[in-house]
């Protein structure tokens, strides 16, 4: 059995014309409504702490919740103010959805404790949050949803877990770097993503590094990860070696998702536009390269994260909706 593969459109705004547009309009201008969440720190096994803002009509304390839940895991550098997390988050909300998003070790504001970060395979990370979330919540009929980075990690551990997670009614996997050595050439190689996209991502990662350099002196090569000017020199000096792995390379092809979409066994939508301008179509999976739980649905337009549709600025209500008809389908 293979995957069921859906090319309907997203219909994005007239003046959006094109992949980078779509991306970029609907992260500064997109219209949303303002979602606002509470925050929960929980400590890691290994001494460290991730966040995890919480919205929803009952209190998340309350454990005989019994209604739809939503964790969503954001993007490289995303937090829950990420316009997509917004986005999500409010249209579930005023549907009665109890909502979690979990950020990634130093994305909700302050510095982890330790000399790791966060990285695009974690499933240690995303293991554990699954587990928090439902121990918290443990009547909910629980979804997830990951963003970019954030659906490579939840597409890679739903995948290793197999028929271990049958308490997921559902998961989605937005916009996601399937295949992480094309995406990271893509970025490294195309005029766009050299100058714009990797100096935007690098500004930040370099900011959380300096603070790290000084607290964890003999870690790695700290000065030669913050002259990294792509992020294969970045996941080479600091990513690969930080976390276990042999290079930036290595990490790369040991964590692509890609590999283990055919051992999904939980109802999954994977929906990345074919004019996402990170992602090249070709390294897009096939349907005969996933499990038949795996709905792939590829639409021309939405750019990367983007999905905006209307007139005017665009509205981001495509996205959430698309995730609502999917998890509905599979309750």
């Amino acid at each position: 059995m293979t995957a069921r593969l859906i090319l309907d459109p997203c219909p994005s705004p007239a003046w959006q014309c094109e992949g980078h547009l779509q991306t970029i309009a609907a992260m500064k201008w997109g219209r949303r409504v303002p979602q606002q969440f509470v925050r929960q720190r929980l400590d890691t096994p290994d001494d460290d702490f991730v966040d995890i803002d919480w919205a929803g009509q009952q209190s998340h304390t309350h454990c005989e919740f019994d209604g739809p839940a939503l964790v969503i895991f954001h993007g490289l550098e995303g937090s829950s103010q990420s316009h997509y997390a917004q986005a999500i988050g409010a249209h579930f909300v005023e549907r009665g959805w109890m909502v979690a998003v979990a950020h990634f070790r130093g994305c909700s504001g302050e510095p982890n404790r330790l000399a790791r970060s966060y990285f695009s395979g974690d499933s240690q990370d995303v293991g554990f949050i699954l587990e928090q979330v439902r121990s918290q919540l443990p009547q909910a009929r629980w979804h997830a949803a990951g963003v970019s980075l954030g659906g490579n990690a939840l597409l890679k551990y739903i995948g290793e877990q197999g028929r271990q997670l049958s308490w997921l009614n559902g998961v989605a996997g937005i916009s996601v770097p399937v295949d992480l050595v094309a995406t990271g050439m893509q970025l490294q190689t195309s005029l766009v993503g050299r100058y714009l996209y990797t100096p935007h991502f690098l500004a930040s990662m370099r900011h959380k590094l300096r603070q790290k350099a000084g607290a964890f002196p003999g870690a790695v090569n700290w000065r030669k990860a913050l002259q990294a000017r792509t992020l294969l020199q970045f996941d080479d000096a600091y990513t690969g070696p930080v976390h276990g792995f042999r290079s930036g390379l290595d990490y790369w092809a040991r964590c692509s998702s890609k590999y283990f979409l055919q051992a999904i066994q939980v109802p999954t939508l994977l929906l990345i536009a074919r004019n996402d301008p990170f992602i090249p179509e070709a390294s897009l999976p096939g349907p005969d390269q996933a499990s038949d739980h795996v709905v792939l649905h590829y639409p021309y337009t939405g750019g990367h994260a983007g999905f905006a549709s209307g007139a005017g600025r665009g509205e981001l209500t495509w996205l959430p909706r698309r995730l609502e008809r999917f998890f509905t389908l599979n309750q």
